[in-house]
């Protein structure tokens, strides 16, 4: 699976000014919705199944990242955006560090494989020191694109 498959690069969100986990995610979802992603309708039932995810634990799985995630039957395939955060948040990362990259993930209720391919290929990237350091250095949707379109050449 490719990032730039499964990232809607209109729902990038380079800049983020969120000041907690809860608006953080609450931008994410809304940016999707922003992108025609998911129906207006729907953006509360999966923002609460992202929140009620955070409470079984934390997705901030460490190196300054965060991969909150949910399925939900209203989306037809998986829907990934990524926010960076200049200053860092607290996410209440497994590592007790604030969190500057989020890549957030709605996948299909009844396709749980796509769900854990895409999570895989994320979680990945995301190990990657050099991967990380670029993508944080990106201050537009393009450079974070462009990025994205450079590691799934490799």
């Amino acid at each position: 699976m490719r990032l730039t498959e499964i990232v809607v690069k209109e729902a990038i969100i380079p800049d983020m000014q969120a000041d907690s986990k809860e608006s953080a995610i609450r931008q994410m979802v809304g940016s999707l919705k922003n992108a025609g992603k998911i129906k207006p309708e729907d953006e509360e039932a999966i923002l609460s199944a992202i929140i009620k995810r955070e409470e079984l634990g934390s997705t901030g799985i460490g190196w300054g990242c965060a991969v909150p995630h949910t399925k939900h039957p209203s989306v037809d395939s998986i829907l990934v955006t990524i926010a960076l955060h200049k200053s860092g948040l607290d996410f209440q990362s497994l590592d007790g560090e604030d969190v500057f990259i989020m890549f957030l993930v709605v996948s299909p209720w009844d396709r749980p494989g796509d769900h854990l391919r895409g999570l895989e290929t994320i979680t990945r990237h995301l190990k990657s020191e050099d991967f990380r350091s670029f993508l944080r250095q990106g201050s537009t949707q393009d450079d974070v694109w462009d990025l994205l379109m450079e590691v799934d050449e490799k």
